[in-house]
């Protein structure tokens, strides 16, 4: 097998291939390690290689896992590999060695999948782009220009050029949706304590996040979904167990959903829609419509003020306090020169707030997980666009030079100075939320959401349609995206790299 044979096919269908002795598992991975080291240079995808590694696993992959042989990189965030190095993205990191296995890398290997490096993330996957101080920035395959998106980046822009046909992801704000909106891919979001986050987590970031999985075919995160998911002793959440396999799910017929669309901006963003946008809902919605489903437009049942303030307090008190826990745990002192300027400003406003601001935001995270829910009595879906706009170039949402000189300066004060300027930090977060107006949302709510690739930009960049569904019932939604993977394929459509 060459790389273009090996291009063609999915995990799913390379896995066969090894069972019934087409191909071999070295030769899968002695193929996924040449395209590594010829595209990697281009696009930083992967930033810590584990090729030694790799061939060792292939001696104890058991032949009949269900992606038995198959290559595959793990995001440097979230799930540990024991043994090898974890920087979650930063410099504070840049030399510890994973002490034990994540349950979910765990299963991972059970699943006969062959770990050979790590991806690109922003530090602490703070951004929902991915140009972190340590690594540089990772490029997109359709623009090396361009950004992947973030904070699963690396696993993204990977899978596109063809390195792995999936890769891990997890998503906290929309880091699994927004990166395989960017590069052409699949990702769901899976409900709320769907995967465990064990050992070392029973939750993050106040339940917003979970682990997943960024891919090119659907029946591929299916299946994935199927071997990885479920709790692990000690988790906050045990949750409803899916009706039947998610594998089967995907060969069923969706029946007549109802669809509430819209290519509003929730109240409160001001912001022009992106004409790509525009014509992506469009043709989407037309493209339903014809598949015999009841599409209707509807105003977005959030605005801005329920999720930002909600939102951004949970992301300065958790990043404080994880960053204080780092501190205990590795026994060094923090230093601003060890964390990038922003993440030292976030680092000290979590600290400034009090434990009843905290609490306050966190309380009124019900208020909006009561209105989606309201929203689902009615329609099984909502559709919205998965970004604000199309890829922007890489660099044009980090803070310009004046921006980076405040923020350096107000690192230099006390508390009490820095909260005088919290607009200021608030105005520069602006920005970033015009990118990601719409994904946050199933992060607090714990619903399942997905970005299908259904559009291209006129000069060629992804533009991903997303569809956010009632809890627990990804079983529906893997439905609807195998309806619409058969409609609409895209798995040929790969950028030339």
């Amino acid at each position: 097998m060459n790389f273009q044979e090996y291009r063609k096919h999915d995990a799913t269908a390379l896995s066969e291939l090894i069972k019934t002795k087409e191909v071999t598992s070295q030769e899968l991975l002695n193929i996924a390690i040449e395209r590594a080291e010829e595209v990697n240079p281009k696009i930083n995808a992967v930033v810590t290689k584990l090729y030694d590694l790799g061939k060792e696993q292939l001696k104890t992959v058991d032949p009949n896992a269900s992606f038995a042989g198959v290559p595959y990189l793990i995001k440097d965030l979230g799930p540990q590999l024991k043994g090898t190095r974890y920087t979650a993205g930063s410099k504070y990191l840049k030399n510890y060695i994973s002490k034990e296995n994540s349950v979910v890398t765990d299963r991972m290997l059970k699943a006969g999948l062959v770990i050979f490096g790590k991806t690109n993330t922003p530090e602490f996957g703070l951004t929902p782009f991915t140009e972190p101080e340590l690594f540089g920035a990772a490029h997109n395959p359709w623009n090396l220009n361009h950004t992947t998106g973030g904070s699963s980046g690396g696993s993204a822009a990977a899978v596109a050029a063809g390195i792995v046909p999936m890769a891990s992801a997890n998503d906290g704000g929309g880091s699994i949706r927004i990166p395989a909106s960017c590069n052409g891919l699949f990702g769901m979001k899976p409900t709320r304590g769907r995967i465990t986050l064990g050992t070392s987590y029973g939750e993050e970031w106040g339940g917003a996040v979970c682990e997943g999985v960024v891919s090119r075919s659907v029946r591929d995160t299916a299946l994935y979904y199927d071997l990885v998911s479920g709790a692990s002793p000690g988790d906050p959440y045990i949750i409803q167990s899916p009706e039947r396999p998610y594998a089967e799910e995907v060969k069923l017929p969706t029946g007549k959903l109802k669809i509430g669309y819209s290519l509003d901006f929730p109240k409160g963003f001001d912001f022009v829609q992106d004409e790509e946008n525009v014509k992506a809902i469009q043709s989407t919605v037309q493209l339903l419509k014809g598949l015999g489903h009841e599409v209707t437009e509807v105003k977005l049942p959030y605005k801005k003020e329920m999720f930002i303030g909600m939102f951004t307090m949970m992301v300065y008190g958790e990043l404080s306090a994880t960053l204080s826990y780092l501190e205990m745990e590795q026994g060094r002192k923090l230093s601003p020169a060890d964390f990038e300027p922003n993440t030292w400003l976030l680092y000290k406003l979590g600290k400034s707030y009090s434990a009843h601001d905290f609490a306050l935001e966190r309380l009124k995270w019900n208020e909006i997980c009561r209105t989606m829910a309201a929203f689902h009595q009615q329609y099984d879906f909502l559709l919205t666009p998965t970004l604000g706009m199309k890829p922007f170039k890489i660099g044009e949402l980090q803070s310009s030079k004046l921006e980076d000189g405040a923020l350096r300066f107000l690192n230099t004060l006390g508390i009490s100075s820095i909260l005088k300027y919290t607009k200021e930090v608030e105005k520069i977060a602006s920005k970033t939320f015009n990118w990601i107006p719409y994904a946050p949302i199933a992060n607090i709510t714990g619903q399942p959401s997905m970005t299908v690739p259904l559009h291209w930009s006129t000069d060629n960049l992804p533009v991903g349609m997303m569809f956010t569904g009632k809890q627990n019932d990804e079983g529906t939604m893997f439905r609807l995206a195998a309806q619409l993977e058969k409609e609409k394929p895209w798995f040929d459509k790969v950028p030339e790299i």
